[in-house]
């Protein structure tokens, strides 16, 4: 017979007290620590606990009592529900001060390492429609909240279908979006379309558990040059589902003509990853231009590239500032004839973004990338670009960058480093250290494992510079950018 579970307290007049980790606020009650999303701090509220641990617990919020001054009321109806937008109820200035201090706590308190003044925080030039990427999911049957099942009549169905985005937590649940605001209005004006065609041609939608239905997945790009991009998963399940895909992409064409890349695949696999899938152009390139300073950039539908084109400017400025010399990065190119510039070697390189923006200042860049598709764009983007001092190489980084490469290619003066979340392997930290070059320069868009890696690196290197970047308003998400010089 199992042990009954006792009930999950609930915690009347809780003052809610500083920004925590993940966008949640902190509160302490009866010795204990309390996590909770989408308030701020200063709101009263009465909590409901729905996880609880020996130190802490988990809870969320069944009634305010009082709302904090500091409050702003969220633009977006969806606020609360889809979880991407955590802070919409935070002003912006507010937000970029937690994140600034985000930083500054997890490089102290995990890195342990001695860190200089930081600067301030580079806030995000647009706050609204910022991104250049975003992925909605289609379901059969869509998610509800616990408000809008209390007024659903019980007879009523609770069939239908949905595109927008997965709730927190959940990869089979989908809350339809009918307005997003973290870009452009066509992609809102293209989705919602796209929703009402399929509903009123009958077309299927994808159920994650059973798998089956025809609409899979909708990713959307576009660039600073006016170009967008479509990419359509689809399930084909019966006889004719080819065709009312390619019925509805026709419509999509001929009804939004602002697409200059519509692209499609038939994903028969458990989950929506595309990297390994051959994609079909429907309409258009297979690819768009991005544009930073005089450079362009080809992104094709299964490369990185970061979503906040204009604040990428400045995150890669500021890794180039920390790449190179004062002297050499403040001069006019025209003015630089030094005979002495340095190898650079740019790590999870992505499409060449970096590479080619210090290309002009280097001797060589030599650039290595997990995704070989990525790859294929940065050697493109160099030679449309008319740069011909970069060598790009596609695979695992632990793999690739070895004692042996290094013979082979050079010893680096300058590593730019942009590893993904999980931050760098072990062995690839190790290599850095053999190669000893003057100087790293650590892109990070997770400071708590930049700081386990400062961690590695610091008996070798110290921190010079830090430089936090606000590419995500409305999230709890920061970049930083960290220079590190040799001690010896």
């Amino acid at each position: 017979m199992s042990r009954k579970r006792k009930p999950l307290p609930q915690y009347d007049n809780v003052e809610m007290e500083a920004v925590a980790a993940e966008g949640k606020c902190i509160a302490h009650v009866d010795e204990q620590v309390v996590f909770v999303p989408f308030v701020v701090s200063g709101d009263v509220v009465d909590l409901q606990v729905v996880k609880k641990k020996h130190r802490y617990c988990e809870a969320r919020v069944v009634r305010f009592i009082k709302k904090s001054d500091v409050r702003v009321v969220p633009k977006c109806e969806h606020f609360g529900i889809c979880g991407g937008c955590k802070w919409q109820n935070l002003p912006y200035e507010e937000q970029i001060k937690a994140k600034q201090k985000q930083v500054f706590d997890q490089l102290s308190r995990i890195g342990k390492v001695e860190l200089p003044e930081f600067r301030p925080i580079l806030g995000s030039v647009k706050q609204w429609e910022y991104r250049n990427k975003l992925e909605f999911g289609c379901a059969n049957k869509r998610w509800y909240t616990a408000e809008e099942l209390k007024n659903i009549p019980e007879d009523a169905g609770l069939g239908e279908p949905a595109i927008g985005f997965h709730i927190t937590g959940a990869f089979d649940k989908i809350y339809p979006i009918k307005k997003c605001w973290l870009m452009d209005d066509l992609h809102n004006r293209i989705r919602n379309d796209i929703y009402d065609y399929a509903v009123r041609t009958g077309m299927t939608f994808y159920d994650t558990r059973a798998q089956h239905g025809l609409l899979r997945n909708l990713m959307f790009r576009n660039s600073n040059t006016g170009e967008w991009m479509l990419l359509i998963q689809f399930h084909y399940d019966e006889p004719g589902d080819e065709q009312r895909a390619k019925d509805l992409l026709e419509h999509i064409a001929t009804t939004f003509p602002e697409i200059t890349s519509l692209i499609y695949v038939d994903n028969q696999k458990g989950n929506d990853t595309i990297g390994d899938l051959e994609l079909t152009t429907y309409k258009g390139t297979d690819f768009i231009y991005e544009t930073m300073e005089d450079l362009k950039f080809k992104v094709g539908p299964k490369s990185f590239y970061q979503t906040n084109t204009e604040q990428a400017y400045h995150l890669y400025s500021v890794a180039r500032e920390f790449a190179l010399d004062s002297q050499i990065y403040n001069s006019k190119l025209s003015d630089y004839n030094s005979d002495n510039k340095p190898l650079i070697y740019d790590l999870y390189t992505g499409t060449g973004t970096i590479a080619n923006f210090v290309a002009r200042y280097a001797s060589k860049v030599i650039g290595i990338e997990y995704v070989p598709e990525a790859i294929e764009d940065a050697k493109v983007n160099s030679k449309i670009n008319g740069i011909d001092n970069t060598e790009f190489f596609a695979g695992d980084m632990k793999n690739i960058l070895t004692a042996e490469f290094i013979q082979q290619h050079g010893r680096p003066d300058i590593i730019i480093t942009d590893p993904p979340r999980a931050g760098m392997h072990p062995d690839v930290v190790k290599v850095i250290l053999n190669a000893a070059p003057k100087r790293i320069v650590y892109v990070s868009c997770n400071p708590a494992t930049q700081a386990r890696d400062l961690t590695l690196l610091d008996a070798d290197y110290r921190v010079a510079q830090v430089q936090p970047v606000d590419m995500f308003p409305h999230t709890p998400h920061v970049e930083n950018v960290v220079q590190l010089i040799r001690r010896k």
